[in-house]
C-alpha cells in the first residue's frame, strides 16, 4: 500500500510544477521509456508472429508489467522518501491535462483551424473538419477521460499497490494508448492490453462521478454516470465523460470521424446544450481543479485518520 503523505505531496509537486520539459530534454521521461519497450514489442513480435499475435500479445504485456512490478518493489527498498515522491510526482498528469486543455481554448480563440491543430495533438478522431462547437467537444472530452488516466486512477493503485501497482498501470495505460486499437494490425496483438486497462480502470472510473458530485453539491453526476456511463464506446470513459457532462450542462461523446469514417455514436446526457463554446472549455478546467481538490482533501482526511 502506497504512502498517503508521499501521495499528498506528490499532488501538490505535480498541481504546481507539472512536467519540467527542460528535464526531459535531457533524461527520458518514464513513460517514454515505457513506450519505446511498447513499440520495441510491436516491431519486433507483432508482424512477425503469424497466426500467434494475440498470445505474443499477452505475453508481452506480461514481461512489461513484471518488469515494472519488479521495479517498482525495489524502488519502494529503497530508504530515500524523496524517490517514492519524485516517481509518483512523474507520473501524476493534472497540471499537463490543464495545460492541454487551456492551450487549445486559447488558440481557438486565435483562430478555428489552429483550435484543430491543437485538439489534434490530444484525440485520435479526425479532426480536419470539426467545428467549433466540435472542438470543444473533443476537448472536455478528452479532459474527463484525462482526469481519470492521469489523476483518479494513478491515485487509486498507488494508494491500493503503491509504486508497483502505479508503474503496472502506467505501463498497460502506455500500452493501450499505442496499440490498443480494434484495427488490422493491433486487434489481435493488443486486444489482451485493451482488456487489462479496461479492468484496471473500471472502479477509478467509478469512482470519478462521485469526486465530481461532491464537487458540484449534486447527485446529478452520479446519476446521470449509471444511466449513461454503459452509452459509450467505452467500458469506462462514458463514467467520467458524464460526470463532467452533467457539471457542465452539456452533451458530450455522439457522433464521430475516425479514419474518414462516420461512426454514429450516441450522446452522453443528449438533454444536455448540444452547441458548446470556449467558455466550456474554461468551466471543464475549474470542474478538473475541483476535482482534484476534493481527492487532495479525501486524501488528507484518510492520512488524519491513518
Amino acid at each position: 500500500m502506497g504512502s498517503i503523505l508521499v501521495l499528498l505531496i506528490a499532488l501538490i509537486l505535480d498541481a504546481i510544477f507539472g512536467d519540467p520539459e527542460d528535464l526531459w530534454k535531457k533524461i527520458p521521461h518514464p513513460v517514454v521509456l515505457m513506450g519505446k519497450l511498447i513499440k520495441y514489442f510491436d516491431q519486433e513480435f507483432n508482424l512477425k508472429s503469424g497466426n500467434n499475435r494475440k498470445q505474443t500479445g499477452l505475453i508481452g504485456l506480461l514481461v512489461g508489467s513484471v518488469a515494472f512490478a519488479i521495479l517498482g518493489l525495489i524502488l519502494e527498498m529503497l530508504p530515500f522518501i524523496i524517490i517514492d515522491v519524485i516517481i509518483v510526482t512523474i507520473l501524476l498528469a493534472h497540471k499537463s491535462l490543464i495545460q492541454h486543455a487551456e492551450e487549445i481554448m486559447e488558440t481557438l480563440g486565435l483562430s478555428l483551424m489552429e483550435g484543430r491543430l491543437a485538439v489534434a495533438k490530444i484525440v485520435g478522431r479526425d479532426t480536419s473538419h470539426l467545428n467549433e462547437s466540435e472542438v470543444v467537444r473533443a476537448t472536455v472530452e478528452s479532459t474527463a477521460e484525462g482526469f481519470l488516466d492521469g489523476v483518479l486512477a494513478p491515485i487509486f493503485w498507488y494508494l491500493v499497490a503503491g509504486l508497483p501497482g502505479l508503474l503496472v498501470y502506467k505501463f498497460v495505460n502506455t500500452a493501450d494508448s499505442m496499440i490498443g486499437y480494434k484495427n488490422e494490425r493491433y486487434e489481435e496483438f493488443g486486444w489482451s492490453t485493451a482488456k487489462f486497462d479496461d479492468i484496471l480502470n473500471y472502479i477509478p472510473a467509478r469512482i470519478v462521478p462521485f469526486i465530481i458530485g461532491i464537487t458540484q453539491l449534486s447527485l446529478s453526476p452520479i446519476k446521470l454516470a449509471f444511466e449513461d456511463g454503459s452509452n459509450h464506446r467505452s467500458v469506462n470513459a462514458g463514467w467520467p465523460e458524464a460526470a463532467f457532462a452533467s457539471a457542465l450542462g452539456i452533451a458530450l461523446s455522439g457522433p464521430r470521424s475516425y479514419d474518414g469514417v462516420l461512426r454514429q455514436y450516441p450522446f452522453i446526457n443528449q438533454t444536455g446544450r448540444m452547441e458548446l463554446i470556449p467558455d466550456d472549455i474554461k468551466n471543464c478546467i475549474k470542474v478538473a481543479w475541483k476535482g482534484w481538490a476534493t481527492s487532495l482533501a479525501f486524501l488528507v482526511a484518510l492520512w488524519v485518520i491513518f
